[in-house]
């Protein structure tokens, strides 16, 4: 790893394999993967309609420049449209490209409507949107930002769940509010009843866009296909990534179409919405994008979630939050929740770290009903 630039503080496993739920390494230790890739190996390892799906499309056509038309492309598109509130999808490779493309659109949406004045973003405190210069703006968290100044002009932060807040910054200038229906990186933070939905009523007031970041929440990881089908607000535009590939590089950004301000020239793509990506994405919605699949996911996750309760109530000052199959475990202690990452560890359960006190758990969406027991005996 010596000529590796050195961004992670990688931890002393080395998978070489896996298969359902589960990591090997060269030396034959099998770890159980609680944390899925951070939410983006959502079929698990090897899933058989996935490997299937780039295999064939590999043998067929791997890359085609979106100067011309690629129709996996366009039935990718019209699956998507077709379980979402949504008219156009724009394909780029990653969560936090897709951020980028939200971020330009809104903003060009704003310029072209209404004028250059409107054009501030309104982001929100420990929240996460990417490592690219729009993204880490928008992300509220100064330690990230460190040294890498300037941030971008234009957008301000809020107390994530503080509506009056968010109130006294939202006005005639603001283009859009970018927000995680539930805060990933940021410790796994729920919003308190009514956030979302009046941030909805913020937006329809100021003709401001209200744009969902959803690269983990997305893909059926919260038990719906997307958090905002679970708490019935509407955005204007949903960014997704991690799971929607199922562990291949993808990214989406999706929009309502009298809100789609991007044309030719102004925005795109070279590797976005590449058959073979393509080909990914078609194989996992073709698994999760089933109601039984997802009432499985909604019944897992609450099985799950009880449980880490159960467990809090005898740590004092812990708590649980998420939906689904993202959960975080707050102890409220960074020493203690330290301790409790390397006992899984050591134990051969991988889940992660976030926000300095809380466990964060994302396995895979096919994560049996026997592997969230063996996790919970190794939490415990």
């Amino acid at each position: 790893m010596q000529a590796v630039m050195e961004t992670y503080k990688r931890l002393g496993i080395a998978p070489t394999g896996g298969e359902g739920s589960w990591l090997f390494d060269s030396e034959g230790n099998r770890y159980l993967d609680f944390i899925g890739g951070i939410a983006t190996n959502s079929l698990g390892h090897g899933h058989p309609d996935l490997v299937k799906a780039i295999q064939e499309q590999a043998g067929k056509l791997i890359h085609c420049s979106n100067l011309y038309e690629i129709p996996l492309q366009a039935e990718v598109a019209g699956m998507l449209t077709g379980a979402t509130d949504f008219d156009r999808v724009f394909f780029c490779n990653s969560g936090a490209e897709s951020v980028e493309a939200a971020i330009k659109l809104s903003r060009k949406h704003a310029n072209d409507t209404y004028g250059p004045k409107k054009h501030e973003i309104l982001t929100f405190s420990k929240s996460f949107h990417g490592r690219t210069y729009g993204g880490l703006t928008a992300t509220a968290q100064p330690a990230l930002q460190d040294g890498f100044g300037p941030m971008l002009p234009g957008m301000v932060h809020a107390p994530f769940g503080d509506l009056e807040a968010a109130e006294a910054l939202v006005g005639p200038q603001t283009a859009a509010v970018l927000v995680e229906p539930i805060q990933g990186e940021g410790g796994v933070n729920e919003p308190p009843e009514g956030f979302l939905r009046g941030l909805r009523g913020l937006c329809d007031e100021h003709g401001a866009l209200l744009i969902f970041d959803e690269v983990q929440t997305g893909a059926g990881r919260t038990g719906h296909l997307y958090a905002y089908q679970g708490v019935g607000v509407v955005p204007d535009v949903l960014t997704s990534a991690k799971g929607l590939g199922g562990g291949f590089p993808v990214g989406a950004m999706m929009v309502k179409e009298e809100y789609a301000a991007l044309g030719p020239g102004n925005h795109g793509s070279t590797f976005g919405g590449n058959p073979l990506a393509m080909a990914a994405i078609k194989a996992v919605l073709g698994v999760v994008n089933d109601p039984a699949f997802l009432e499985e996911v909604r019944f897992k996750g609450a099985v799950l979630k009880n449980a880490l309760e159960k467990l809090a109530e005898q740590v004092p000052g812990a708590e649980v939050r998420g939906e689904g199959l993202l959960l975080g475990f707050d102890f409220g202690d960074a020493g203690l929740a330290g301790e409790v990452f390397e006992h899984c560890l050591d134990r051969g359960v991988l889940v992660n770290l976030v926000g300095g006190t809380t466990i964060r758990m994302a396995p895979p969406l096919t994560v049996s009903r026997t592997e969230v027991r063996a996790a919970l005996d190794t939490f415990r």
